[in-house]
């Protein structure tokens, strides 16, 4: 989820007498980093470091903006399910809703979502969320953050466009006004992508899974700050983030979008992933979504829980609806299970606190179960239900749609 790029550090000697002379370069190669010998100095190559230096940043983000100009960073999903972004500047009076901003394109020979022969996609903006990496004074107008879905140059949706599959599942069901909460759960790695924050290299912690859930201490948390970035950067932007917590495995995070209605809930929650990505790019920590990132041991995996509750369901006698609701996807189980995420039989295995994948089930306050029923909804008799299944890479456009 981190992009990384090469940077080479060039620079020069001066003589006492303030005259400039050729530096001496040689390339050297220490423990595996490669360096730039200039003048007797050694200049490390490692990259991304200047996120760790604020005033190195500061410096560029505090001059100011032109005037009736704002940055705005068009972000989509690629072939693979993974977010791109890329920027440009518009007048103001362009960005005021997603019917305002133009249409921009790429080129999706490198996403794999065109050919070479014929590789323009476009870009087609559907929400719009502020920049929290970009901020600026108060009442100066805010940069944007730009949440596109793709097509081909005949306004063909691609394959790869599963928004605009969900946007057609919506239409016309306004009136169910279905409120969907998603709680994105995410494992956080040394930049080896093999070790886990809190974890020893080459090694695993000593202490089962259990101290960690919902923890305190610096023995038991790993991560927090990060998650607690993400947390603002979301408020900010203006998403419906609603609560973050650590969980069971060391290392691993979670944060929970919504309540959203219909389609909003998968706008909200790939922008909360791209987000999520920015922030873990500044910290130089390494973010996957893999449901079973580690498989050896006993770990539990990382799913993305999806609460869904019609109006129906949240009236007087509503627990009848959620149980037919329940049903229905029991009817199609084997539909949902394929299209929940890759690597998702890694997880749902029916132990850590998941149900066995080729086994439907429901239960009220059962985290063992495909469905969960909350306790205050069965005993209210009205409310919302848990599905349990999907993973935490699962595309939430289909999730939500299904």
């Amino acid at each position: 989820m981190l992009f990384q790029t090469a940077l080479l550090l060039l620079g020069s000697a001066v003589s006492p007498a303030g005259a400039f002379t050729a530096p001496t370069r040689a390339f050297t190669r220490r423990s595996g980093v490669s360096s730039l010998k200039m003048g007797g100095s050694i200049l490390s190559t490692q990259t991304g470091m200047s996120s760790h230096d604020p005033t190195l940043i500061d410096k560029y983000m505090a001059l100011g903006m032109p005037k009736n100009k704002v940055l705005a960073e068009y972000v989509w999903v690629d072939a693979k399910g993974e977010l791109r972004s890329k920027t440009r500047t518009l007048p103001t009076d362009k960005t005021l809703s997603p019917d305002t901003l133009p249409k921009w394109n790429f080129d999706g020979s490198s996403t794999d979502q065109a050919p070479g022969d014929d590789s323009e996609v476009i870009l087609k903006p559907q929400a719009i969320f502020k920049d929290p990496f970009r901020p600026v004074p108060e009442g100066d107008d805010a940069n944007i953050l730009v949440m596109c879905d793709t097509y081909t140059p005949s306004g063909e949706p691609l394959p790869s466009n599963t928004r605009y599959k969900a946007a057609q599942a919506f239409e016309g069901k306004e009136d169910l006004v279905t409120w969907f909460g998603m709680e994105q759960e995410f494992t956080l790695f040394n930049m080896d992508q093999r070790t886990p924050l809190g974890w020893p290299e080459q090694g695993a912690p000593t202490r089962a899974q259990g101290p960690y859930y919902c923890s305190v201490g610096p023995e038991n948390s790993f991560g927090r700050q990060i998650t607690d970035c993400l947390y603002r950067a979301c408020l900010y932007a203006g998403l419906e983030i609603s609560g973050t917590n650590g969980e069971v495995m060391p290392g691993q995070q979670e944060y929970q979008v919504g309540p959203c209605v219909g389609i909003d809930a998968g706008d909200q929650l790939y922008m909360s992933r791209y987000i999520l990505a920015r922030v873990c790019e500044d910290f130089q920590v390494f973010c996957t979504l893999h449901p079973k990132p580690i498989v050896d041991g006993d770990w539990n995996g990382a799913g993305m829980h999806t609460n869904v509750s019609t109006e129906e369901m949240r009236n007087e006698g509503g627990i009848d609806a959620i149980y037919k609701a329940i049903y229905k996807l029991g009817a199609k189980h084997a539909q949902h299970i394929a299209a929940y995420g890759e690597g998702n039989e890694l997880r749902l295995t029916g132990k850590f606190e998941t149900a066995d994948m080729d086994t439907f089930c429901f239960g009220v306050a059962n985290r063992g179960a495909s469905i969960r029923i909350g306790r205050d909804t069965d005993a209210e008799g009205k409310g919302y239900f848990e599905d349990r299944r999907p993973s935490s890479n699962c595309d939430a456009y289909t999730v939500s749609g299904m």
